[in-house]
Protein backbone atom coordinates (compact mmCIF):
# COMPACT_ATOMS: atom_id res chain seq x y z
CA UNK A 1 0.00 0.00 0.00
CA UNK A 2 1.94 3.21 -0.95
CA UNK A 3 -1.21 5.84 0.59
CA UNK A 4 -1.39 7.56 3.78
CA UNK A 5 -3.23 4.57 5.42
CA UNK A 6 0.19 2.36 4.92
CA UNK A 7 1.62 5.11 7.48
CA UNK A 8 0.97 3.47 10.37
CA UNK A 9 3.45 2.28 13.40
CA UNK A 10 2.41 1.27 16.76
CA UNK A 11 3.65 0.56 19.98
CA UNK A 12 2.64 -2.29 22.77
CA UNK A 13 1.34 -0.61 26.13
CA UNK A 14 -0.28 -2.84 29.45
CA UNK A 15 -2.47 -4.91 27.93
CA UNK A 16 -2.64 -3.19 25.28
CA UNK A 17 -1.53 -1.51 21.57
CA UNK A 18 -1.32 1.75 20.43
CA UNK A 19 -1.60 2.78 16.65
CA UNK A 20 -1.05 5.87 15.23
CA UNK A 21 -1.36 7.07 11.53
CA UNK A 22 -0.65 10.21 9.80
CA UNK A 23 -4.38 11.41 11.15
CA UNK A 24 -5.45 9.25 14.29
CA UNK A 25 -3.93 7.90 17.27
CA UNK A 26 -6.28 5.24 18.98
CA UNK A 27 -5.17 2.97 21.87
CA UNK A 28 -7.14 -0.33 22.26
CA UNK A 29 -6.60 -2.33 26.31
CA UNK A 30 -7.87 -5.96 27.05
CA UNK A 31 -9.55 -5.16 30.64
CA UNK A 32 -9.65 -7.87 32.94
CA UNK A 33 -12.71 -8.78 32.37
CA UNK A 34 -11.98 -9.24 28.87
CA UNK A 35 -13.91 -6.36 27.62
CA UNK A 36 -12.07 -4.18 25.14
CA UNK A 37 -11.90 -0.49 25.48
CA UNK A 38 -11.31 1.80 22.72
CA UNK A 39 -10.09 5.33 22.95
CA UNK A 40 -8.74 7.53 19.42
CA UNK A 41 -9.47 10.49 18.27
CA UNK A 42 -7.75 12.83 15.03
CA UNK A 43 -4.17 13.16 15.02
CA UNK A 44 -2.33 16.18 14.76
CA UNK A 45 1.39 15.64 14.02
CA UNK A 46 3.85 19.18 14.97
CA UNK A 47 4.50 19.53 11.39
CA UNK A 48 1.12 19.71 10.15
CA UNK A 49 1.85 23.42 11.26
CA UNK A 50 5.71 23.43 10.47
CA UNK A 51 5.76 22.16 7.15
CA UNK A 52 9.96 22.37 6.81
CA UNK A 53 10.00 19.51 9.61
CA UNK A 54 8.32 16.96 7.04
CA UNK A 55 11.44 17.34 5.33
CA UNK A 56 13.99 14.09 5.37
CA UNK A 57 16.21 14.79 8.24
CA UNK A 58 14.23 16.98 9.91
CA UNK A 59 11.37 14.88 10.40
CA UNK A 60 13.09 11.92 12.00
CA UNK A 61 13.47 14.00 15.25
CA UNK A 62 9.95 15.16 15.34
CA UNK A 63 8.99 11.45 15.33
CA UNK A 64 11.38 10.47 17.65
CA UNK A 65 10.16 13.01 20.27
CA UNK A 66 6.13 12.64 19.40
CA UNK A 67 6.68 8.96 19.96
CA UNK A 68 7.59 9.39 22.78
CA UNK A 69 5.02 11.89 24.21
CA UNK A 70 2.51 9.53 22.90
CA UNK A 71 3.80 6.50 24.09
CA UNK A 72 3.82 7.87 27.44
CA UNK A 73 0.28 9.11 27.46
CA UNK A 74 -0.88 5.66 25.85
CA UNK A 75 0.70 4.14 28.38
CA UNK A 76 -1.16 5.91 31.50
CA UNK A 77 -4.31 5.29 29.76
CA UNK A 78 -3.79 1.78 29.34
CA UNK A 79 -2.61 1.16 32.89
CA UNK A 80 -5.70 2.59 34.43
CA UNK A 81 -7.77 0.12 32.02
CA UNK A 82 -6.04 -2.60 33.32
CA UNK A 83 -6.49 -1.93 37.11
CA UNK A 84 -9.46 -3.55 38.74
CA UNK A 85 -11.95 -1.35 40.11
CA UNK A 86 -10.59 -1.77 43.65
CA UNK A 87 -6.98 -0.31 42.29
CA UNK A 88 -8.38 2.29 39.97
CA UNK A 89 -10.85 3.20 43.01
CA UNK A 90 -8.02 3.63 45.07
CA UNK A 91 -5.98 5.86 42.45
CA UNK A 92 -9.03 8.04 41.72
CA UNK A 93 -7.80 11.06 44.28
CA UNK A 94 -4.52 10.84 42.26
CA UNK A 95 -5.65 11.43 39.30
CA UNK A 96 -5.79 14.92 39.40
CA UNK A 97 -2.42 15.21 39.49
CA UNK A 98 -1.94 13.02 36.59
CA UNK A 99 -0.49 15.87 34.58
CA UNK A 100 2.44 16.66 36.48
CA UNK A 101 2.62 13.36 37.53
CA UNK A 102 3.39 12.95 33.73
CA UNK A 103 6.20 16.06 33.56
CA UNK A 104 7.83 14.50 36.17
CA UNK A 105 8.03 10.75 35.30
CA UNK A 106 9.22 11.91 31.07
CA UNK A 107 12.09 14.00 32.99
CA UNK A 108 13.05 11.09 35.31
CA UNK A 109 13.32 8.47 32.30
CA UNK A 110 14.77 11.31 30.69
CA UNK A 111 17.29 11.85 33.64
CA UNK A 112 18.50 8.28 33.54
CA UNK A 113 18.38 7.34 30.25
CA UNK A 114 20.62 10.01 29.60
CA UNK A 115 22.99 8.39 33.23
CA UNK A 116 23.20 5.63 31.27
CA UNK A 117 22.96 6.34 27.48
CA UNK A 118 25.46 9.39 27.99
CA UNK A 119 27.32 9.68 30.89
CA UNK A 120 27.96 6.23 31.90
CA UNK A 121 29.52 4.85 28.06
CA UNK A 122 31.79 8.29 27.80
CA UNK A 123 33.09 7.69 30.99
CA UNK A 124 34.33 3.88 30.31
CA UNK A 125 35.38 5.18 27.20
CA UNK A 126 37.49 7.59 28.57
CA UNK A 127 38.99 5.57 31.46
CA UNK A 128 39.29 2.43 29.16
CA UNK A 129 42.16 3.04 27.42
CA UNK A 130 44.09 3.84 30.81
CA UNK A 131 43.33 0.42 32.03
CA UNK A 132 44.24 -1.56 28.58
CA UNK A 133 47.08 1.20 26.65
CA UNK A 134 48.83 2.39 29.49
CA UNK A 135 46.67 5.93 28.23
CA UNK A 136 43.42 7.88 28.56
CA UNK A 137 41.39 7.13 25.47
CA UNK A 138 40.19 11.19 24.02
CA UNK A 139 37.13 11.82 21.34
CA UNK A 140 40.48 12.10 19.05
CA UNK A 141 40.44 8.70 19.61
CA UNK A 142 38.41 6.15 17.03
CA UNK A 143 38.57 3.43 20.01
CA UNK A 144 37.18 5.86 22.00
CA UNK A 145 33.74 5.76 20.06
CA UNK A 146 33.75 2.20 19.52
CA UNK A 147 33.99 1.24 23.11
CA UNK A 148 31.47 4.61 23.72
CA UNK A 149 29.23 2.89 21.23
CA UNK A 150 29.89 -1.07 22.80
CA UNK A 151 28.90 -0.12 26.02
CA UNK A 152 25.78 1.40 25.16
CA UNK A 153 25.12 -1.38 22.82
CA UNK A 154 25.81 -3.70 26.22
CA UNK A 155 23.43 -1.48 28.40
CA UNK A 156 20.47 -1.64 26.29
CA UNK A 157 20.53 -5.77 25.62
CA UNK A 158 21.43 -6.48 29.63
CA UNK A 159 18.21 -3.35 30.41
CA UNK A 160 15.88 -5.45 27.77
CA UNK A 161 16.69 -8.82 28.83
CA UNK A 162 16.38 -8.54 32.97
CA UNK A 163 13.45 -6.33 32.60
CA UNK A 164 11.95 -9.49 30.17
CA UNK A 165 12.00 -12.07 33.40
CA UNK A 166 9.33 -9.87 34.62
CA UNK A 167 5.75 -11.45 33.72
CA UNK A 168 4.30 -8.20 32.80
CA UNK A 169 7.13 -7.25 30.65
CA UNK A 170 6.63 -10.38 29.18
CA UNK A 171 3.10 -10.09 28.20
CA UNK A 172 3.73 -6.33 26.98
CA UNK A 173 6.13 -7.84 24.24
CA UNK A 174 3.24 -10.58 23.39
CA UNK A 175 1.17 -7.40 22.43
CA UNK A 176 4.67 -5.88 20.90
CA UNK A 177 4.49 -9.00 18.62
CA UNK A 178 1.13 -8.65 18.01
CA UNK A 179 1.66 -5.47 16.92
CA UNK A 180 4.01 -6.05 13.93
CA UNK A 181 1.81 -8.82 12.53
CA UNK A 182 -1.28 -6.42 12.33
CA UNK A 183 0.95 -3.97 10.53
CA UNK A 184 2.33 -7.21 8.68
CA UNK A 185 -1.42 -8.17 7.59
CA UNK A 186 -1.96 -4.24 6.34
CA UNK A 187 1.08 -4.49 4.47
CA UNK A 188 0.09 -7.80 2.47
CA UNK A 189 -3.41 -6.01 1.38
CA UNK A 190 -4.55 -8.51 3.48
CA UNK A 191 -7.87 -8.85 5.40
CA UNK A 192 -7.60 -7.36 8.76
CA UNK A 193 -8.34 -11.01 10.74
CA UNK A 194 -6.88 -13.42 13.27
CA UNK A 195 -6.29 -15.93 11.05
CA UNK A 196 -4.33 -13.32 8.43
CA UNK A 197 -2.52 -11.87 11.15
CA UNK A 198 -1.38 -15.08 13.13
CA UNK A 199 0.53 -16.26 10.12
CA UNK A 200 3.13 -13.15 10.25
CA UNK A 201 6.31 -12.49 12.02
CA UNK A 202 6.68 -10.62 14.98
CA UNK A 203 10.04 -9.25 13.68
CA UNK A 204 9.57 -5.79 11.65
CA UNK A 205 12.14 -3.56 10.21
CA UNK A 206 9.90 -0.43 10.92
CA UNK A 207 9.90 -1.13 14.77
CA UNK A 208 11.18 1.10 17.23
CA UNK A 209 13.94 -1.29 18.82
CA UNK A 210 15.49 -1.34 15.26
CA UNK A 211 15.64 2.51 14.97
CA UNK A 212 17.45 2.36 18.34
CA UNK A 213 19.35 -0.11 17.22
CA UNK A 214 20.36 2.05 14.12
CA UNK A 215 20.67 5.25 16.33
CA UNK A 216 23.37 3.76 18.58
CA UNK A 217 25.21 2.08 15.46
CA UNK A 218 25.36 5.36 13.27
CA UNK A 219 25.91 7.68 16.30
CA UNK A 220 29.42 5.89 16.66
CA UNK A 221 30.00 7.48 12.91
CA UNK A 222 28.93 10.79 13.62
CA UNK A 223 30.30 11.19 17.02
CA UNK A 224 33.89 9.82 15.94
CA UNK A 225 33.74 12.55 12.94
CA UNK A 226 32.14 15.53 14.76
CA UNK A 227 34.15 14.91 18.58
CA UNK A 228 37.97 15.67 17.23
CA UNK A 229 36.19 19.09 16.66
CA UNK A 230 35.67 19.94 20.33
CA UNK A 231 38.56 22.38 22.04
CA UNK A 232 41.14 20.79 23.15
CA UNK A 233 40.92 22.71 26.41
CA UNK A 234 37.56 20.97 26.92
CA UNK A 235 38.55 16.94 26.49
CA UNK A 236 38.48 15.15 28.98
CA UNK A 237 41.10 13.29 30.53
CA UNK A 238 41.46 10.64 33.62
CA UNK A 239 42.70 13.91 35.50
CA UNK A 240 40.10 16.12 34.04
CA UNK A 241 37.22 17.75 36.60
CA UNK A 242 34.00 16.50 36.02
CA UNK A 243 32.81 19.84 34.47
CA UNK A 244 35.16 18.97 31.44
CA UNK A 245 33.42 15.04 31.44
CA UNK A 246 29.65 16.81 31.56
CA UNK A 247 30.73 19.65 28.55
CA UNK A 248 31.58 16.86 26.79
CA UNK A 249 28.18 14.60 27.24
CA UNK A 250 26.60 18.09 26.94
CA UNK A 251 27.87 18.42 23.21
CA UNK A 252 26.90 14.95 22.55
CA UNK A 253 23.30 15.58 22.76
CA UNK A 254 22.45 17.75 20.33
CA UNK A 255 23.81 15.26 17.78
CA UNK A 256 21.15 13.11 18.46
CA UNK A 257 18.94 14.93 16.69
CA UNK A 258 20.73 14.77 13.35
CA UNK A 259 21.59 10.85 14.20
CA UNK A 260 17.53 10.73 14.69
CA UNK A 261 16.75 12.05 11.31
CA UNK A 262 19.47 9.89 9.35
CA UNK A 263 18.06 6.64 11.39
CA UNK A 264 14.44 7.20 10.38
CA UNK A 265 15.42 8.20 6.79
CA UNK A 266 17.48 4.50 6.66
CA UNK A 267 14.18 2.99 8.74
CA UNK A 268 11.84 4.31 5.92
CA UNK A 269 13.85 3.14 2.84
CA UNK A 270 15.00 -0.30 4.88
CA UNK A 271 11.45 -1.25 4.84
CA UNK A 272 10.49 -1.04 1.51
CA UNK A 273 13.35 -2.34 0.40
CA UNK A 274 13.65 -4.99 3.47
CA UNK A 275 14.28 -8.08 0.92
CA UNK A 276 17.78 -6.17 -0.52
CA UNK A 277 20.91 -8.66 0.89
CA UNK A 278 22.88 -5.81 1.68
CA UNK A 279 19.85 -4.11 3.86
CA UNK A 280 18.90 -7.60 5.42
CA UNK A 281 22.73 -7.91 6.76
CA UNK A 282 22.21 -4.04 8.08
CA UNK A 283 18.81 -4.81 9.56
CA UNK A 284 19.45 -7.86 11.41
CA UNK A 285 21.23 -5.72 14.67
CA UNK A 286 18.31 -4.78 14.94
CA UNK A 287 15.85 -7.83 14.01
CA UNK A 288 18.20 -9.50 16.22
CA UNK A 289 16.92 -7.33 18.85
CA UNK A 290 13.59 -7.70 18.34
CA UNK A 291 13.97 -11.78 19.04
CA UNK A 292 14.03 -10.24 23.30
CA UNK A 293 11.52 -7.45 23.00
CA UNK A 294 8.63 -9.56 20.93
CA UNK A 295 7.24 -12.74 21.99
CA UNK A 296 4.65 -14.64 19.91
CA UNK A 297 1.01 -13.71 20.86
CA UNK A 298 -2.15 -15.56 21.66
CA UNK A 299 -5.44 -14.56 20.02
CA UNK A 300 -6.46 -12.23 22.28
CA UNK A 301 -3.72 -10.12 21.99
CA UNK A 302 -3.88 -9.96 18.29
CA UNK A 303 -7.51 -8.90 18.59
CA UNK A 304 -6.26 -6.02 20.28
CA UNK A 305 -3.84 -4.75 17.52
CA UNK A 306 -6.31 -5.20 14.94
CA UNK A 307 -8.93 -3.33 17.29
CA UNK A 308 -5.94 -0.09 16.95
CA UNK A 309 -4.91 -0.35 13.51
CA UNK A 310 -8.80 -0.80 11.91
CA UNK A 311 -9.83 2.16 14.12
CA UNK A 312 -6.86 4.11 12.82
CA UNK A 313 -7.83 3.28 8.78
CA UNK A 314 -11.30 3.82 9.65
CA UNK A 315 -10.45 7.64 10.90
CA UNK A 316 -7.91 7.85 7.90
CA UNK A 317 -11.18 7.08 6.14
CA UNK A 318 -13.68 9.35 7.44
CA UNK A 319 -11.25 12.23 8.24
CA UNK A 320 -12.01 14.86 11.36
CA UNK A 321 -15.96 14.59 9.49
CA UNK A 322 -16.23 11.41 11.46
CA UNK A 323 -17.38 11.22 14.88
CA UNK A 324 -14.70 11.04 17.74
CA UNK A 325 -14.19 8.45 20.71
CA UNK A 326 -12.16 10.25 22.61
CA UNK A 327 -14.15 9.26 25.17
CA UNK A 328 -13.38 5.48 25.72
CA UNK A 329 -15.82 3.08 23.97
CA UNK A 330 -16.02 -0.25 25.48
CA UNK A 331 -16.90 -3.50 23.36
CA UNK A 332 -17.80 -6.88 24.79
CA UNK A 333 -15.08 -8.53 22.69
CA UNK A 334 -13.74 -9.11 19.07
CA UNK A 335 -17.06 -9.98 17.69
CA UNK A 336 -18.70 -7.04 19.03
CA UNK A 337 -16.26 -4.46 17.88
CA UNK A 338 -16.43 -6.53 14.38
CA UNK A 339 -20.05 -5.88 14.67
CA UNK A 340 -20.29 -2.52 16.19
CA UNK A 341 -17.17 -0.57 14.81
CA UNK A 342 -16.86 0.65 11.22
CA UNK A 343 -14.22 -1.55 8.88
CA UNK A 344 -12.63 0.82 6.30
CA UNK A 345 -11.04 -2.54 4.11
CA UNK A 346 -14.84 -3.83 4.01
CA UNK A 347 -16.08 -0.55 2.70
CA UNK A 348 -18.62 -0.06 6.06
CA UNK A 349 -20.34 3.51 5.96
CA UNK A 350 -19.59 5.70 9.55
CA UNK A 351 -22.14 4.99 11.89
Amino acid sequence: MKNKCAQVGGQAVIEGVMMRSPGCLAVAVRRLSGEIVLREDVWRSLWSKLKFLRLPFFRGAIVMIEAMVNGMQALSFSAREAMTEEEKAAGKDAQEDSGWGMVLTIALGLVIAIGLFKVLPHLAATYTGQLLLGRALTVDDVAYHVVDGVVKVGIFIGYVAVIGLSKDIRRVFMYHGAEHMAIYTLEAQEPLTVENARRKSTLHPRCGTAFLMVVILLFIIIAAVAMPFIPQWAKPSPEASWVRHLYVVMFKLPLLLPVAGIAYEFNRFAGRHADNPFLKFLLWPGLGMQLLTTKRPDDDQVEIALVALRTTLWREQVGETGPTHDTPVVFKDFTAFERDFPAPEAGYATP
